[in-house]
């Protein structure tokens, strides 16, 4: 099903990837963006299969892990969480990376695929706790590409780590071109 998928949107469709992920690294937080629309996880399906990703993994509400969907989401890399509770999500997927030799996460930067002003900072903060670095992948639906930008690693000035992600989002525009990530932004 995955193979159908990727040979439609990179044959039919018409989508290209510029840039290159990094297979030699161990560990990574993979910031998505724009996500705007809920195609955007089809996509990123497409894309795994493409570039040969199926290590990357993602959290997911648990509420979606039901049978018979938990095997399948579990299979293609889905790690549930619980929304519900106010638990310490950032120290719980830093001692995931702990556990793990090889372990790299997707995650959106803006937690949501509504209009946000303001960048969730979990991702961030997870990488700087976990020691990893993170790898920015913009999703541009006009022009039908996907931007792999080169890995970088926190530095002490979060401030101008969260411009430097902004800058490189900024330009891309989502399935719902609108929602998506804005210069403007708060940090």
């Amino acid at each position: 099903m995955q193979q159908l998928l990727t040979w439609w949107l990179f044959t039919v469709r018409g989508w290209k990837i510029i840039g290159k992920f990094h297979f030699e690294l161990p560990k990574s937080v993979i910031i998505v963006a724009p996500h705007t629309h809920s195609v955007d996880f089809f996509l990123g399906l497409g894309i795994r299969k493409k570039m040969h990703l199926e290590l990357i993994n993602f959290l997911g509400k648990s509420e979606l892990f039901w049978p018979p969907f938990s095997w399948f989401l579990r299979y293609i890399g889905a790690y549930p969480v619980d929304r519900s509770k106010k638990l310490n999500m950032v120290d719980q997927v830093v001692a995931l990376f702990n556990k793990k030799e090889r372990f790299h996460l997707d995650l959106s930067p803006e937690g949501t695929r509504k209009k946000v002003t303001r960048l969730r900072t979990g991702f961030y903060h997870i990488a700087k706790n976990a020691n990893v670095p993170i790898v920015m992948v913009g999703l541009d639906f006009p022009s039908k590409k996907v931007v792999f930008a080169e890995p970088f690693f926190v530095s002490d000035n979060e401030k101008a780590d969260m411009q430097k992600i902004i800058h490189f989002f900024k330009d891309f525009k989502g399935y719902i071109p609108n929602l998506g990530i804005t210069e403007d932004i708060e940090n």
